[in-house]
């Protein structure tokens, strides 16, 4: 009886162990966990630039790339002419141009001549047109951006929208898309004190505008010739002074002196655009022209925000996190790839990662996260990668974890 015993106590415990066995092998490992690394770089090195605001004036700095570096005065206020920036956006959305086209002829009638001779007797800005003339999309677009013709921006919005309501509601449809949350559009001209915006509004529709190849060519132009008008020049007296290459001016006695502008830089051998808007700036005594008073407080914003440079946000190969197992396998999370970023000194970078699924088994160079860095507006998306592989666990680990 007790070499029975015996035996059923060692039957048992084999059963006991092929157990054990079993529920260990088939358990599943515990989850691979990731972890972020601070990136050493949380703002662009250097003295952030001082703006030299237009004092009780609006007014709105950036890039491109990196977006809005600062903006100073708050609430919408009338725009003037730079209402026709918006003009020229939805008719170029609408007309597509590819530079060196010409585009549809638009033909003047009787009712554009009438439109001409009475914002002429009202001292409007006009640009002469005559009966039976006809104008090029292109030649249009230059006569409303160059002179600056308010007849023309009832033309164009006629020709494009079949009545100036119609044309009005898709400025500001266009104005709602583009997130132009203080820009109300009342006419196609600017020359409706009812016609508003912010500097900050519109600094982002003129890094949109300038986007379009033909509207970009058109600002910088000092001048056009034209079927009836003949020689016209640019209002913006500001281009070629600071790498000045556009965008628009503006006056009304409601507006003061308006001014959109963008200007080339080089940075680190690099093409780079400072984009700016001011609003609302008086004559005086020294300077009685409005647009000369917007031109000067503009060159000085320009002057003060020079410090333009190219930095390397994250470089390949740096570290921006790491997995680790239960087993003590892990593995560093390293950028595939840099990430360089044009902005001005003390501007924030963020970075943000975001681990993929993660499995045991992973081979060096498999994606594991991904990174998103921001600097100002600008975002950028890279891959990490493992730096090294992360086998399953060994069969003694399965076997004795507890």
């Amino acid at each position: 009886m007790f070499g029975v015993g015996v035996a059923a106590a060692v039957g048992a415990a084999i059963a006991g162990a092929a157990v054990f066995v079993t529920v260990q092998l088939l358990q599943a490992p515990p989850a691979l966990t990731f972890t972020a690394a601070a990136p050493a770089l949380r703002v662009l090195p250097g003295e952030p630039p001082r703006p030299a605001w237009p004092g009780r004036a609006a007014a709105a700095v950036g890039t491109p790339g990196a977006g809005l570096l600062a903006a100073h005065g708050t609430g919408p206020r009338p725009i003037a002419s730079l209402a026709k920036i918006m003009t020229a956006y939805v008719v170029l959305r609408d007309h597509p141009l590819r530079l060196g086209q010409a585009g549809p002829r638009l033909a003047v009638t009787a009712a554009g001549v009438a439109v001409y001779r009475r914002d002429e007797k009202q001292g409007q800005s006009v640009v002469k047109v005559v009966g039976g003339e006809h104008l090029t999309e292109w030649q249009a677009l230059a006569a409303l951006l160059i002179p600056s013709g308010n007849n023309i921006a009832d033309l164009l919005a006629t020709w494009d929208a079949g009545s100036l309501s119609a044309f009005v509601a898709k400025m500001n449809g266009q104005g709602r898309s583009l997130g132009l949350q203080a820009t109300h559009y009342a006419d196609a001209s600017g020359l409706d004190p009812a016609t508003v915006s912010t500097a900050a509004d519109q600094f982002r529709l003129a890094v949109r505008a300038l986007q379009m190849p033909v509207f970009r060519q058109i600002v910088a132009l000092p001048q056009v010739r034209l079927p009836a008008a003949g020689l016209a020049y640019n209002v913006n007296a500001g281009l070629g002074h600071l790498g000045i290459d556009g965008v628009k001016t503006g006056s009304t006695p409601a507006a003061g002196g308006c001014l959109v502008f963008s200007a080339e830089r080089t940075v680190a051998g690099r093409p780079a655009t400072v984009v700016g808007a001011v609003l609302g700036v008086p004559a005086t005594g020294a300077q009685p022209s409005e647009l000369a008073a917007v031109i000067t407080a503009s060159e000085r914003l320009l002057r003060s925000v020079g410090g333009l440079e190219r930095v390397n946000v994250i470089r390949p190969g740096t570290v921006l996190g790491r997995v680790r197992t239960a087993w003590g396998a892990s593995t560093a999370a390293v950028a595939a790839t840099g990430v360089t970023a044009t902005g001005w000194p003390g501007m924030p970078a963020r970075v943000t990662v975001t681990a993929l699924p993660l499995h045991p088994g992973i081979r060096p160079g498999q994606p594991i996260a991904r990174a998103t860095v921001r600097v100002g507006g600008s975002v950028s998306r890279i891959r990490l990668n493992a730096s090294q592989s992360v086998s399953a666990p060994s069969l003694t680990w399965r076997l004795t974890r507890i």
